[in-house]
């Protein structure tokens, strides 16, 4: 900077010494324009040197543009493991959502059948053709143990990579990183999405329990089109919570290799022996 100045002020000298007598003398001297010129020069100079070095940070958006999958009917098949603290479970599963109302697995391990679920708007069934038992499950059950409202529309959102959690005036709106944030409470527990801008996706959800600190993730990757949108083909749900033996960690890795989505109407076949024990 101080080079520019002794640049500006030589450039400044030259050119008034070119200027007719008869403006120099009326009020000013070269010294006294030079002068002022020269201090007008300087603190240009500096704020233009301050504008370079103080950086302009992005605002904070005031809404979000979440892109969310529809249809009638979704067909899908993936590649899941299930881990938990003793063991990881590899298998196939053959997956059918009608939207808004049920949906539909079959697990297969080396082409043998090893359960399927039924997951509806009342509750959830699971049935083990292996173990030749099944569970059933209420939401108010889970929504009590999780302490977090629990229901059909949450489950479907979870798998679709939609917002589990529809947004609400008090939702907060920020930038972390490159993405877009969203924060959100529902009693003790606190919501993040982070929405990547670009896909209009959400990424990573993060459900935290501020009484136990107990722990949901769900992480969604590998965006490829389906229909007019965009569809998460991997992904990761992660649980961690807090038992009197210790934290326990549970996760579940999916990959789909065949997603489709129409208005066809498919099937949900579904029945429970009855030499099945309820656990």
């Amino acid at each position: 900077m101080e080079a520019m100045l002794a640049w500006i002020k030589k450039l400044i000298v030259e050119n008034l010494t070119k200027i007719k007598p008869v403006i120099l003398f009326r009020k000013y001297s070269v010294q006294k324009v030079a002068f002022h010129l020269l201090i007008l020069a300087g603190l240009l100079l500096v704020q233009s040197c301050a504008r370079k070095v103080v950086p302009v940070l992005p605002n904070a958006p005031t809404s979000l543009n979440i892109e969310e999958i529809d249809f009638g009917y979704l067909h899908g098949k993936a590649r899941m493991v299930f881990r938990d603290e003793k063991k990881e479970r590899d298998v196939k599963a053959t997956i059918r959502i009608r939207k808004d109302s049920v949906i539909w697995m079959n697990f297969s391990v080396i082409g043998v059948q090893g359960g399927k679920a039924l997951i509806n708007k009342d509750s959830i069934t699971i049935v083990s053709t292996v173990d030749k038992e099944y569970f059933v499950f209420d939401y108010v059950e889970l929504s009590r143990r999780f302490n977090f409202k629990i229901d059909y529309s949450v489950l479907e959102a979870a798998m679709l990579g939609n917002p589990i959690r529809a947004k609400q005036l008090s939702d907060q709106i920020a930038l972390e990183g490159e993405f877009e944030k969203l924060v959100q409470s529902e009693g003790s527990i606190t919501i993040k999405n982070l929405i990547n801008p670009v896909l209009k996706k959400i990424e990573h959800v993060e459900l935290v329990e501020a009484n136990t600190s107990n722990t949901l993730k769900l992480d969604y990757s590998n965006f490829q089109p389906l229909g007019d949108k965009n569809f998460p083909y991997n992904g990761i749900v992660s649980v961690f919570y807090k038992t009197t033996a210790g934290i326990i960690s549970n996760t579940i890795t999916f990959e789909y290799n065949k997603v489709e989505v129409g208005d066809k109407e498919l099937k949900f076949p579904f029945n429970i022996p009855k030499r099945y024990d309820r656990r």
